[in-house]
């Protein structure tokens, strides 16, 4: 069994986000890439990406850098990332400032990556099921490896790495995402309003007065910063957080 097929049916059986992020990790560092960050987000429109409290990150980066690359909004003029929302693919970081001078607000970006070591690597920008929807990868190249000798490493593994950034995008939009996590019994009720059911209904299959049904709902919506219970069941589906196994969580 080849190890691309080793690790393709690794990550297909990962349990977890958690579990599935660390074997991308541990696997692309092995290659050469030894720092990733993704991205995916359901609520783009337009120039905006939605609010970052939304979006699903997933980084091995050091908390310095991510404070400044999404906490101060670095990102939102990035050269690559820019590339990300206008094309599906992997891209060299050898195209940054090729079509010209780079505005001030993107040298800022590239300035602060340099300060951190972020000087080689590729993007892969995944393929949108709609137009509010976008997924991205960025890969950066470990120590000592600068952009030309990244180019001839991806010329080697460059197919492979694609395929396995792939699969962890597609298995990361199946897997429970607990950003804003629900209880058990949230879960419960808004797995009954998504079926149609009222509060009164609801509380006579849990057992509970229709009170103590409406708590849980503001709850929920509270948990998933929404302020419908129609919206709080839509984010709740989108995050996999509905009909979860094995979760014992009150």
């Amino acid at each position: 069994m080849s190890d691309l097929v080793t690790q393709l049916e690794a990550l297909t059986n990962a349990p977890s986000v958690e579990n599935l992020w660390q074997l991308h990790c541990d696997k692309l560092a092995e290659i050469g890439f030894d720092r990733l960050i993704y991205g995916f987000t359901r609520y783009r429109s337009g120039g905006s990406l939605g609010d970052p409290q939304d979006w699903i990150i997933l980084t091995n980066h050091g908390d310095d850098y991510m404070e400044g690359f999404i906490g101060q909004g670095l990102y939102y003029n990035a050269p690559m990332l820019d590339w990300a929302l206008r094309n599906e693919g992997a891209a060299s970081w050898a195209m940054i400032g090729q079509n010209g001078t780079l505005d001030d607000n993107a040298q800022k970006v590239v300035d602060f990556n340099k300060k951190h070591g972020v000087t080689a690597g590729y993007t892969v920008s995944f393929r949108s099921v709609s137009e509010r929807t976008k997924g991205a990868m960025a890969l950066t190249a470990r120590a000592g490896l600068d952009q030309p000798a990244t180019d001839a490493l991806w010329a080697e593994k460059g197919r492979e790495i694609i395929v396995m950034c792939n699969v962890v995008h597609l298995k990361l939009l199946t897997l429970p995402y607990a950003a804003r996590p629900l209880t058990k019994r949230q879960r419960e009720v808004l797995q009954w309003v998504g079926d149609g059911k009222t509060t009164a209904d609801i509380a006579l299959l849990l057992e509970l007065t229709p009170a103590t049904v409406e708590k849980h709902l503001r709850l929920a919506r509270e948990a998933l910063d929404v302020e419908t219970t129609a919206q709080a069941v839509l984010k709740a589906a989108f995050y996999n957080q509905m009909f979860v196994l094995g979760d014992d969580n009150t």
